[in-house]
């Protein structure tokens, strides 16, 4: 939903409505494939990569049905997974990685196309590799395929991530909540999608520690259940929406926003000018005059999103 006025000189006035974090949501599909049930999500928009990850999971074996106009999205995960994702899906989406992990958990052999998706750097596999293998999988590349096998199961371990990578992390709590004993993955990501994530597993039975800190304690289970979840706000919208009231000297107010998942950037708009504040319905950004130099540094979460840093240049 999205209701605007533009006045003189461009500015944004009106409200918005962010909806469910890509990211997040995609990490919650993959993870659904852990648990044989019907799993909803809720507040899952239209987009196209949901889409492509449906179709992926529809090949593996699932049905998938998408309400649009209610923004629920319903996963039944059959007792029986194919093991192998396509070239000609994974590489359309990065994301699409993410089901290396539960494949892995549950079925103890996998084949997952090496990704495509964006071309932001390398951004190689290794964290993701080297962190299975230390929970006991047996993995090879092989014409455009990782190829992972546990014929005995996944083992709990410790793992200590050179980089705190979302993807990384994300793969191998879905892995490790089903591994036998206790797996501690040090500096993990830190990021609210890895949290809702992590959450979502621990709805369905899983026994995780330390979310949304350095260290993860994992704890594996032998079964999960399916669950209803819903998604986390878009943070890096919320934030696009945030940044643009700043640059036009407009005033929006974004509906269903989470400001704790935004405090740097919301804290370097303040420093700016805007005027920021929390509402029963999410945040209202408003900026009365031309803004002030800030310095801004991106790193990982809780830092300056990278996603957001042209938005703070044009400001």
């Amino acid at each position: 939903m999205e209701r605007f006025e533009v006045t003189g000189g461009a500015r944004l006035v009106g409200e918005v409505e962010v909806h469910g974090a890509k990211n997040s949501i995609l990490k919650l599909m993959a993870a659904a494939l852990l648990a044989p049930g019907r799993h909803c999500l809720g507040n899952v928009p239209a987009i196209a990569d949901v889409s492509i990850m449906a179709e992926l999971l529809i090949r593996l074996g699932c049905q998938v049905s998408h309400e649009e106009s209610s923004l629920t999205l319903t996963i039944d995960v059959p007792e029986k997974l194919e093991h192998r994702a396509d070239y000609d899906l994974v590489r359309k989406m990065r994301a699409s990685i993410n089901v290396l992990g539960p494949l892995l958990a549950r079925l103890k052999t996998v084949e997952v196309a090496l990704p495509g998706g964006d071309a932001i750097g390398s951004r190689g596999l290794d964290y993701h590799i080297k962190g299975l293998e230390l929970l006991g999988a047996k993995i090879h590349l092989e014409h455009g395929y990782i190829i992972a096998e546990a014929p005995n199961g996944l083992s709990g371990a410790d793992i200590t991530l050179d980089f705190p990578s979302v993807g990384a992390t994300e793969n191998l709590m879905t892995a490790a909540v089903m591994a036998k004993g206790v797996t501690t993955i040090d500096n993990a990501a830190r990021e609210p999608d890895v949290v809702d994530l992590g959450e979502f597993l621990v709805s369905m039975g899983a026994k995780i520690e330390g979310l949304g800190t350095p260290t993860l304690v994992i704890e594996g289970v032998s079964k999960l259940s399916p669950v209803d979840h819903v998604a986390i706000p878009d943070r890096i919208v919320t934030g696009t929406w945030a940044f643009a009231a700043a640059i036009t000297q407009g005033d929006i107010t974004i509906k269903n926003a989470n400001a704790s998942h935004l405090e740097l950037p919301l804290e370097k708009l303040t420093s700016a000018g805007a005027v920021v504040t929390t509402t029963t319905e999410g945040l209202r950004v408003k900026m009365s005059r031309r803004p002030s130099a800030i310095d801004i540094s991106t790193l990982p979460y809780p830092g300056f999103p990278t996603d957001l840093q042209p938005f703070a240049i044009t400001l």
